[in-house]
């Protein structure tokens, strides 16, 4: 949960606090990763909770510094998976494919067979 100060954004980490907050866990879940002053302002919080926030700030963020552009992640492992989910694929259909035709082909004309002496 984020905070605004006049230097930067102060951190807290309410994670011990969550099932104890009177107005449930789900409130603090919702301002999660996100600056929630507003959210906090507006709930009327009391002077109490104001020092009871203290107990969980953890640091702040410098907003003046430049601002690390978003990147985005690829890796090579996603496609390893998928590709070895394909070979995987591939291999059952080689190895499955003639026994398993083997043995249905002969059931299904002994079934339709049977059910045509009827």
């Amino acid at each position: 949960m984020n905070s605004r100060t006049s230097d930067g954004t102060e951190v807290y980490d309410v994670t011990k606090y969550l099932d104890d907050h009177p107005g449930g866990d789900d409130v603090l879940l919702s301002a999660t990763g996100r600056d929630s002053t507003e959210d906090f302002e507006d709930a009327g919080h009391s002077s109490d909770a104001r020092k009871l926030m203290e107990e969980f700030f953890i640091g702040e963020i410098d907003t003046d510094s430049t601002a690390i552009p978003e990147l985005e992640i690829f890796t090579k492992d996603h496609q390893k998976s998928s590709d070895l989910a394909n070979k995987f694929l591939n291999k059952a259909v080689q190895y499955w494919a003639f026994p398993a035709a083997a043995i249905g082909i002969p059931i299904v004309v002994a079934a339709l067979l049977y059910s045509h002496k009827r």
